[in-house]
């Protein structure tokens, strides 16, 4: 998530202080910002008050990205060929 991880920086946050205002622990927030997690759509507002943005401003792009790589992914595939006994 680079726009979350710009963000961070530009406000001068490191990982602990953004999981304090946040509520979470920094393990949570980093795996957040390096894409081992999801981010529920009640963190993305507790996320986005803390830089006064709405949660589309920080998230939308990256979620955009990747449900057109999905689609572009899965029109790709053959579909199964059921087999009828």
């Amino acid at each position: 998530m680079e726009k979350l991880k710009q963000l961070r920086i530009e406000n001068g946050y490191n990982f602990r202080e953004m999981a304090e205002l946040v509520g979470i622990s920094k393990p949570f927030y980093w795996q957040l910002e390096n894409n081992q997690r999801r981010v529920t759509y009640e963190l993305a507002i507790q996320i986005a008050k803390v830089f006064n943005l709405k949660p589309d401003d920080i998230f939308y792009d990256e979620l955009k990205d990747r449900t057109e790589f999905l689609k572009k992914g899965s029109s790709n595939r053959k579909p199964k060929q059921v087999v009828k006994k």
